[in-house]
């Protein structure tokens, strides 16, 4: 009963956002609050509260009786919206203790869901909103009551109404539904079946095919961690199969759906939060994202073929990769053309993101219908899979709302309190006018900020918190953001709370450990690309085209030293050859000037002429005569 129970919810919330992305949202307190109210309901269902030797009655009640009242609170403001935002009501007390309740069971919910760190840090933000007062110096503030804070929260669209929760009812719900609906319509299969036709026979192929369809996967999915769940259990048997040790299959496979989180046009879901913090199109957004993210995957490609090289590891059987037709079945591969190109098609025209997304999903569905009937004439199965996907949407919606409507309580009270711009402050004093290190500190103040969180959870932290302080030393609001946001990405790879290579490690079967020391060493490109931005505004398509030509070159060639030096290929045999010319040349490339530059093109160059790499062909014949 609880499992149709919880079928039949998801379903509602999947047909809530489709209606609502394709005839447009309710009024905006109705809106998130009906969602919220409906996420709740889900959440429940699929995370029930088990405590060893309580009785199962006992937790059922109790889950019970936060439901009611904490979906009363989301109720009686969908009944008074139009009062709160227009005549801004004195906080009651019945108010307070339907705030109260409401606040614990978004946080109870998001604990069983993704673990106690954050709940710990909104926590911690109502503590000191509270209890600021009670502090000395600069990081104490005048106070505030229980009136004012459930003023704040409750009855106004600035707490928990606010536009987090509001972008998580609308513009990633319909996105979340997007990618459901695309990849229960075939789009799953042909990813991972493009992945292998296109990287299967090269060198290290398994391991190109998981990062190809991660990336794939990652650009309609908001968490890396359910990326790694669901690709994962593909991608690392057969990578191991084919000679790679478990922690670098399981590496691979958090690196490459890490990556998918900074890949347009999606970003996880960051770049429609992002594009409304700083107020610019999502378009542009997408476009920052474009260039960084190709040196991320470069990368990550590089070092993998390196050390395939190196380690002799051979190419994915013949047997296991689909041949062309099978792979661009039209049946399965026009509604993924569809789909994507209705949704980029209606994003150029200037419509709503939710809308188009919602237009994606039109040009996904007829295709299938009509490919489906007239070739398979399976109309029982083609209804299941809609629905089916209809189902993931609303399933997938739970975790990103919830922690979003979070993240929104938490914003709220920085704001309230001015916290962030107090840290920000002391964030650029420690720093003084260097940039490199206030970028230091905010660097490292984001990977810790971002441990133990979803990617856009993470990043709308680090946002409110950590970006101010880089805008506050001359650096572009785009630029500040998109360094903190990928900061916040990669600490779900970043030791020690690295929940996206406990899940590799996990579908390994290996300790956790190697594989974080392998996903760094595979990405640590990442962690320097932030840099490049501050030095490289071309990066994300500012300034002339000269600037861009420029960003992209010095890019490339740190992508090329560094892929080189961390996958352990040494220059004729030698790793101090290869330290005195691709170290340096890695380091003048973060250097903005044209000598540098010139220097580490010289030193790169240099390198590659002089390196003996391992013979690909070696491993063809390896493979022919096993």
């Amino acid at each position: 009963m609880s499992v149709q129970l919880k079928r039949f919810v998801a379903l509602l919330i999947g047909l809530f956002i489709l209606y609502t992305a394709a005839f447009g949202a309710f009024d905006s307190l109705i809106q998130r609050s009906l969602m919220l109210t409906l996420v709740i309901t889900l959440a429940f269902l699929s995370y029930p509260l088990e405590i060893s030797g309580v009785s199962r009655l006992v937790t059922r009640g109790f889950d019970a009786l936060l439901w009611l009242v904490s979906c009363a609170a989301c109720l009686h403001v969908t009944w008074t919206a139009n009062e709160i935002l227009t005549t801004l009501p004195w906080a009651e007390p019945s108010d307070m203790v339907l705030i109260g309740v409401l606040v614990v069971t978004i946080l109870e919910l998001a604990r069983r869901a993704v673990g106690i760190i954050f709940p710990i840090l909104v926590i911690t933000g109502l503590a000191y909103a509270f209890l600021g007062n009670l502090l000395p110096g600069r990081l104490g503030h005048s106070g505030f009551d229980i009136y004012t804070i459930t003023e704040t929260l409750y009855l106004s669209d600035i707490g928990l109404w606010g536009t987090l929760t509001g972008i998580a009812a609308t513009v990633i719900a319909a996105f979340v539904l997007f990618g459901a609906v695309l990849l229960h319509t075939g789009g799953g299969q042909t990813f991972m079946d493009l992945a292998l036709l296109i990287s299967g026979r090269s060198v290290g192929g398994a391991a190109k095919m998981a990062t190809v369809a991660s990336a794939s996967f990652g650009t309609v999915n908001g968490s890396a961690v359910a990326n790694v769940a669901t690709t994962g259990t593909m991608t690392i048997p057969l990578m191991q199969r084919i000679g790679y040790p478990a922690p670098f299959a399981a590496a691979v496979e958090a690196v490459a759906s890490t990556g998918g989180q900074i890949t347009p046009p999606i970003l996880g879901a960051a770049a429609f939060i992002m594009a409304e913090m700083i107020g610019v199109e999502y378009l542009r957004i997408a476009l920052a994202a474009l260039i960084p993210a190709l040196l991320f995957y470069i990368g990550v490609f590089l070092t993998i073929d390196l050390v395939a090289l190196r380690k002799q590891v051979g190419f994915v059987p013949r047997e296991e990769i689909p041949s062309a037709r099978q792979a661009l079945n039209p049946v399965r591969l026009l509604p993924v053309l569809g789909g994507l190109t209705g949704l980029i098609w209606m994003l150029v025209a200037g419509r709503s993101v939710a809308f188009s997304a919602a237009f994606g999903m039109a040009c996904i569905v007829v295709p299938y219908v009509v490919l489906n009937l007239a070739v398979y004439r399976r109309p029982r199965e083609t209804l299941r899979a809609l629905l089916d996907a209809l189902v993931a949407g609303g399933n997938g919606v739970i975790i990103i709302a919830l922690m979003l409507a979070g993240a929104q309580i938490l914003v709220s009270l920085i704001n309230m309190t001015g916290i962030g711009v107090k840290l920000s402050s002391l964030t650029v004093a420690l720093g003084g006018e260097s940039t490199v290190l206030v970028g230091l500190i905010v660097a490292v103040a984001c990977l810790i900020l971002g441990m133990g969180i979803p990617t856009t959870a993470a990043y709308v932290l680090v946002a409110a918190v950590m970006a101010p302080a880089l805008i506050a030393i001359g650096i572009e609001p785009l630029i500040a953001h998109m360094f903190v946001f990928y900061y916040a990405t990669i600490s779900v790879i970043t030791p020690p709370v690295c929940i996206a290579v406990f899940v590799s490690a996990s579908l390994a079967s290996t300790r956790w450990w190697p594989v974080a020391v392998n996903a760094v060493r595979l990405a640590a490109v990442t962690y320097i690309i932030p840099f490049m931005l501050l030095s490289y505004p071309g990066l994300v398509w500012s300034g002339s085209g000269f600037d861009i030509f420029e960003a992209a070159l010095s890019g490339s060639v740190l992508v090329v030293c560094s892929s080189i030096l961390l996958s352990g290929m040494p220059t004729r045999g030698r790793w101090v050859f290869s330290l005195v010319l691709y170290g340096p040349a890695a380091a003048l490339a973060l250097v903005p000037a044209h000598w540098a530059l010139a220097v580490a093109l010289i030193l790169t160059l240099a390198g590659l002429v002089l390196g003996r790499p391992f013979s690909r062909r070696q491993l063809r014949e390896a493979e022919a005569n096993p």
